[in-house]
């Protein structure tokens, strides 16, 4: 049983736990291994987003299993993951009545999906934690933990008090907008044309702050604008998160943070989780293996008689002929993978586990360690080799201690810098809640 070995306000005031790493050249590879081994089972690891799909959340098909899922319960025993913030995610539609109800109807599923497993499917070997006492509570009773993450806040629609709602329900963390400008917030994928709704936030988005201010949800800013952030981060009252993004001076994506948000997020109090999401990483590096990799596959493909189609082809096919397409293609991935691992990894290698702990090492020396913490994106395009999937989540613990970070160090990574500021937010709502 994994245990929460240090006191988070002493640990801030130790040497040990700042981004000062002593690195120690004497272990051999076993014994480094074995220290990574034991530190991996006594701090809390956890992963600020994985998203869902509410068809492995029924009685019949669910993640008790060893399903194909990046993250499910099999998979978190095997790779050490405690915590798993499981995803209410909606993509941005119409800004009408019937895009907010479909989009409120998509949140309503997968948050009854999230309790479902927990109450009803798995509750000895899986709760919904609320608080950072929650989870150490959980955790020491030998279970995992689910938490729950709003990624997009358009299923609130023009009604402010369903933010409550989603509160009541569990979330703990919510984004203003995703990919594309909301009712709330302009979305980073403005800059690929440089047309905007809001010019940072709407009147109802910075009531939107308020509101998540006062209920204890803490304002993800992982897809929004810049200038949505900036205007988030001078307008919250508490301290703000990150739940999926890396470093923008290390790859130039819109998706990153650059220097001036993490600086203001630093300012904040907040946190921003490293995301493990190979085009974020390093876009040059993912492309260059894609390329060669896709280029196998569709040779095998071609050979075995097997047409490779557009994205948009797939979205227009039926659930069966959609199942059917991906099976044809996963066993035709599987049989270019030797191929793969022969020709293309030797010379274009994937973006792997020291790439991404590249971005956490530039974040600890640009903001400090304790606002860097690790997320995955799983089951939402998110993985690197070595950490595809959550029976790898060791991995990550590996090359945090192959880099010289201490135990106190990755234990705050890992889960004790996000729980940190989930209590400053609550704190902050238990305090305007009294103001009324």
């Amino acid at each position: 049983m994994k245990q929460f070995t240090y006191a988070l306000a002493a640990c801030l005031l130790l040497a040990a736990c700042s981004q000062q790493k002593s690195e120690d050249t004497t272990l051999s590879e076993a014994e480094l291994i074995e220290k990574a081994k034991g530190i991996h089972e006594r701090v809390i690891t956890l992963d600020t987003h994985n998203d869902i799909n509410t068809d492995n959340f029924t009685a019949e098909n669910n993640y008790t299993e060893r399903l194909s899922t990046q993250v499910n319960l099999p998979k978190m025993e095997e790779g050490g993951l405690d915590v798993a913030w499981f995803i209410v995610y909606t993509g941005q539609g119409d800004l009408t009545p019937e895009g907010y109800a479909a989009a409120y109807a998509n949140a309503d599923d997968k948050f009854n999906a999230i309790h479902r497993l927990t109450e009803e499917i798995a509750p000895d070997k899986i709760e919904l934690a609320l608080t950072s006492d929650d989870v150490r509570r959980i955790n020491a009773a030998g279970k995992k933990i689910a938490m729950i993450g709003v990624e997009n806040a358009y299923p609130i629609g023009m009604d402010i008090s369903k933010v409550k709602e989603f509160a009541d329900r569990g979330a703990r963390y919510m984004s203003l907008s995703h990919n594309g400008h909301s009712q709330l917030s302009d979305s980073n994928t403005g800059e690929r044309d440089s047309v905007w709704l809001h010019n940072g936030l709407s009147d109802l988005g910075r009531e939107a702050v308020k509101e998540m201010n006062k209920w204890g949800i803490m304002i993800d800013i992982s897809h929004p604008s810049k200038a949505s952030n900036m205007e988030v981060m001078r307008l919250s009252q508490a301290p703000v998160i990150a739940s999926h993004s890396s470093a923008r001076a290390l790859n130039d994506v819109s998706r990153n943070l650059d220097d001036e948000q993490l600086m203001m997020l630093k300012e904040n109090g907040g946190v921003v989780q490293t995301v493990a999401f190979k085009s974020y990483v390093n876009t040059e590096k993912n492309n260059k293996y894609n390329d060669m990799a896709e280029a196998i596959i569709k040779e095998i493909a071609a050979a075995e008689g097997f047409e490779i189609v557009e994205r948009s082809a797939i979205r227009g096919m039926d659930d069966a002929a959609r199942e059917a397409y991906f099976n044809a293609y996963t066993a035709i991935r599987e049989k270019a993978k030797p191929r793969i691992e022969a020709e293309v990894n030797p010379v274009a290698p994937p973006v792997d586990v020291a790439d991404f702990v590249n971005h956490i090492d530039y974040l600890v020396e640009k903001i400090g360690l304790e606002h860097v913490g690790i997320s995955s994106d799983f089951d939402g395009g998110g993985g690197v080799e070595g950490w595809n999937d959550a029976s790898e989540t060791f991995n990550v613990t590996l090359e945090l201690v192959r880099r010289g970070y201490t135990e106190e160090q990755i234990a705050m990574l890992w889960s004790g810098n996000l729980l940190r500021v989930l209590d400053e937010v609550q704190a902050v709502a238990k305090k305007l809640q009294a103001e009324g």
